[in-house]
């Protein structure tokens, strides 16, 4: 588009995230809320993967024995998340708890995230689909059909997601990145990275996201004056 900022212009927002984190899925929302705040500033979100929960097997859980595990109890965990589905319900995301039978690996998921990245498509749009499917529909994100089909309404070539599915393909560099991210220091997700040099970790609000952007805007700006003056 005539006019628009090249990507070595735009302010880089790095979103360090998992498919299966309720924050996460509210945290893209509140951080669209907040790039539509600053229609100044040109930005380029970039995704890397997470691993909320490394002990699930690639066939994934049921749901039970994942809450069970991880919270002690079904019951355990109802009133955690009759809270963050009211966050979700706030920023018009639907959280159907009840929906949710099968706990995922999310290794494929975050495959899928880079294919739409490599293959032309737009990873951001991949992402929210894994997401609207596991949170809204209670997808099983570990059916490889579900998988395919989530890559065609993407924009991907339906059969050559499938037979990267099938392969290794990737699986190095998608637990490299997660590895990574923990090497870095990060422990919680969602985790923002504005500008290479301001992190927000949670899905804070819109309104806070902004703030980040711009300062880390005015940050970048600064930097490159310094360096145009030496």
């Amino acid at each position: 588009m005539p006019g628009s900022p090249d990507a070595a212009e735009k302010l880089p927002i790095d979103v360090v995230s998992d498919v299966v984190c309720p924050w996460c899925f509210i945290g893209k929302r509140r951080l669209e809320k907040a790039i539509a705040m600053k229609p100044d500033i040109a930005v380029a979100v970039r995704w890397h993967p997470f691993f909320l929960n490394p002990w699930i097997p690639r066939e994934g859980v049921d749901r039970r024995t994942y809450l069970e595990t991880k919270f002690g109890s079904v019951d355990g965990y109802a009133a955690i998340a009759q809270r963050v589905a009211g966050a979700a319900a706030a920023e018009g995301l639907t959280y159907a708890i009840d929906k949710i039978s099968r706990q995922p690996n999310t290794l494929d998921c975050h495959r899928l995230i880079l294919w739409a990245q490599t293959m032309g498509g737009d990873p951001g749009r991949m992402k929210q689909r894994l997401m609207d499917l596991y949170f809204t529909a209670g997808a099983d994100l570990t059916d490889r059909e579900t998988l395919v089909r989530a890559a065609l309404e993407c924009g991907l070539d339906g059969e050559r997601v499938r037979k990267l599915l099938e392969s290794d393909t990737d699986i190095d560099v998608v637990e490299r990145q997660a590895r990574s991210a923990k090497e870095a220091g990060i422990e919680g997700v969602p985790c923002f990275i504005f500008g290479g040099s301001v992190a927000v970790s949670g899905a804070q609000a819109p309104e806070y996201l902004a703030s980040a952007i711009e300062r880390s805007a005015a940050q970048r700006e600064q930097a490159r004056g310094t360096a145009e003056h030496r």
